[in-house]
């Protein structure tokens, strides 16, 4: 019969002979769909906890859709040999109800597999196999203060078990809904259960949507609070609920681009845009203040951070908005910065604090100012992107306020090509400015010089130990440290140095008694009088101190030491020889010195009227030469 089915010239009872043929073989396809739907749309089967797409039927779900496929390329076949047929109404009607049993299947296998369908589950599983994206390979916890995805979700939302052939499954069905025109009522299942969870998801991570007047109106407080949430949940939400949910919707419907684009689009779009607004809200705030640079840094950063993976897995052009998104947060977000780094200059113009630092120490806004600094060489990357094109406005040449003693100083500008660095240089050279003209209110010039050492010394530390150093340069540390020198070198003259002149620096004879005794006499006035009026003085750190204390100790006792054994025996045992500090208890006086204030030797803040004294404009004035920041 084969052969009398496909002449090109088929007498007249040929065509019932096919038309048989057709109806027969649509009719076996009914039988066996017929039994499958009946098996499991049964009391029985609504009763039991057996379901058609599980583990123990997955081999009668398989023949299942290939039955509703071969089912329909029958009918097919049957439309082209005999569009009136009867057995098509039927095959039709069947055919809506095995739909309905894959749209019920598909429903129940998106719910009762929810948490191995869970975004991070799918991510985590699926990362270093995602067919359209490796930048996304990323690990989910890449920061230690990320909280777990797990610890997010309500328990009382999560599902106990999970079947590990469910994203196949699916696949299975929505391939077979979608071969035979049944695409729409697959995916609004799809859609609708998804979108659920995203948003579901969203609201767990403390994610909530706002509009610019409610962000305006928060105290900062609050806001920060809001801020600190939103920085937690961002790179959950990226690398686990929309990476999963890329993954899952390209598994699900890979048969077809169009659908994985429009589903997961609709699912997404809605909190990615809530998600991706919040930081361009937040940058508008309009008390912005330096204080609250870091938190913006923080915002700037993470976006940045995820700018990659958010553009690979919203590539597609219905997503362009949340993509437009990001690149506007972060544009507000560096303007933000920007202006708050604006304000953190001019308020260090403006600080006017006129009263001297007890002991020469370490001025607050010298530790403010190095300590904000550091924090913000931290965001180095950021700051390079933010700052990148943002030109410093600096007078050139520099005008004389800007000169400190020495006169030398260089525009930043002519120093870095890099905007960021030359911004710091600028912050610095602002700040020793400032410290330069706070040490004219110190009347002892000695301790003017203290003051400038230990500022600097401070702020080099400060550049040395952190990522300033990285943006300033070796260089940089070099041309300081040796101005700390400077500095030092200038203190010990000052403070020392009526001391060190009353004896001969290298003697090379003994003095008589009569002279050696009034030598002594002096020595021991003046020494008195230096370390009493620099027992109140404190040099805070460490190295500089020791420095310092060392090589006054090599001069002082260098000095002592030759000239009492040069005269020892007009010294020694003469009760009027007026030896009050012997070698040794200078040596001992000198270890307990620049620690602060101690006992009654301590003088006032603005130190003593000794010979080192002077007015204040020559404790800062250009006459000291050579200083220079």
């Amino acid at each position: 019969m084969g052969k009398h089915l496909f002449r090109s010239s088929p007498p007249p009872e040929k065509p019932t002979g096919h038309l048989s043929l057709a109806e027969s073989a649509v009719q076996e396809c009914m039988s066996n769909i017929n039994a499958v739907i009946s098996k499991w749309t049964s009391p029985a089967a609504s009763s039991s906890d057996e379901f058609l797409f599980s583990t123990n039927s997955r081999r009668e779900a398989e023949e299942f859709v290939t039955a509703v496929r071969h089912l329909q390329s029958t009918m097919h076949r049957l439309v082209s040999v005999n569009p009136s047929s009867e057995k098509l109404i039927y095959a039709q009607n069947l055919m809506q109800s095995a739909m309905r049993l894959l749209e019920s299947e598909f429903h129940r296998v998106l719910k009762a597999n929810r948490e191995y369908l869970d975004p991070e589950s799918v991510s985590v599983r699926s990362c270093k196999s995602s067919r359209f994206s490796t930048s996304t390979t990323t690990s989910v916890s890449d920061s230690e203060d990320e909280i777990s995805y797990e610890e997010n979700i309500d328990e009382e939302h999560r599902f106990s078990g999970g079947d590990s052939d469910a994203m196949d499954d699916l696949k299975m069905i929505a391939d077979c809904m979608i071969s035979t025109g049944y695409a729409k009522e697959c995916v609004r299942v799809y859609k609708t259960v998804r979108k659920s969870i995203v948003d579901e998801t969203l609201h767990n991570l403390r994610m909530e949507r706002f509009n610019l007047h409610q962000i305006q109106k928060m105290d900062w407080e609050i806001l920060d609070s809001k801020i600190k949430t939103w920085l937690k949940a961002v790179k959950l939400a990226v690398r686990s609920l929309f990476f999963g949910e890329r993954i899952l919707a390209d598994h699900v419907f890979s048969s077809s681009g169009l659908i994985v684009e429009s589903s997961f689009t609709e699912i997404t779009q809605e909190g990615a845009l809530i998600l991706f607004t919040f930081p361009e809200y937040a940058a508008k705030i309009k008390k912005l203040t330096p204080e609250k640079m870091f938190r913006f840094l923080d915002m700037y950063e993470a976006l940045a951070n995820l700018y990659v993976e958010i553009e690979s897995i919203f590539y597609f052009e219905s997503a362009a908005a949340v993509r437009s998104q990001v690149i506007n947060s972060l544009a507000r977000l560096g303007d933000a910065t920007r202006l708050m780094m604006t304000d953190f200059e001019s308020a260090i113009q403006k600080e006017t604090s006129k009263t001297p630092i007890i002991g020469g120490g370490v001025h607050p806004l010298t530790r403010y100012v190095m300590n904000y600094l550091s924090f913000l060489a931290d965001y180095s990357e950021s700051i390079t992107a933010i700052f990148e094109n943002w030109k410093l406005s600096v007078p050139t040449p520099l005008p004389d306020s800007l000169y400190i003693s020495g006169g030398d100083e260089a525009n930043p500008e002519d120093l870095y090509s890099s905007p960021v660095s030359v911004r710091i240089a600028w912050v610095i050279l602002l700040t020793l400015c400032k410290i330069d003209g706070k040490a004219q209110p110190y009347k002892d010039v000695a301790l003017s010089y203290l003051f400038l050492a230990n500022n600097l010394q401070y702020v080099v530390v400060k550049v040395r130990s952190s990522n300033l150093k990285l943006l300033l340069g070796d260089d940089w540390v070099y041309r300081h440290e040796e101005k700390v020198k400077l500095y030092a070198d200038k203190f010990e003259k000052l403070a020392w140095g009526r001391v060190l002149d009353l004896l001969p620096e290298i003697p090379t004879e003994e003095i008589s008694p009569e002279e050696a005794k009034v030598l002594v006499g002096r020595f021991n006035d003046e020494f008195e009088t230096s370390y009493r009026r620099q027992t109140s003085w404190v040099i805070p750190d460490p190295k500089l101190r020791d420095q310092i204390k060392i090589s006054l100790s090599q001069k002082l006792m260098l000095v002592c030491t030759e000239f009492y054994r040069m005269n020892r025996f007009g010294l020694v045992g003469d009760n009027e020889s007026g030896v009050r500090y012997t070698p040794e208890d200078i040596g001992n006086y000198l270890s307990d010195l620049y620690f602060g204030s101690r006992g009654s030797g301590s003088v006032s803040t603005t130190g003593g009227s000794g010979s080192g004294s002077g007015t204040g404009s020559s404790a800062t004035g250009k006459s000291r030469g050579g200083r220079s920041h």
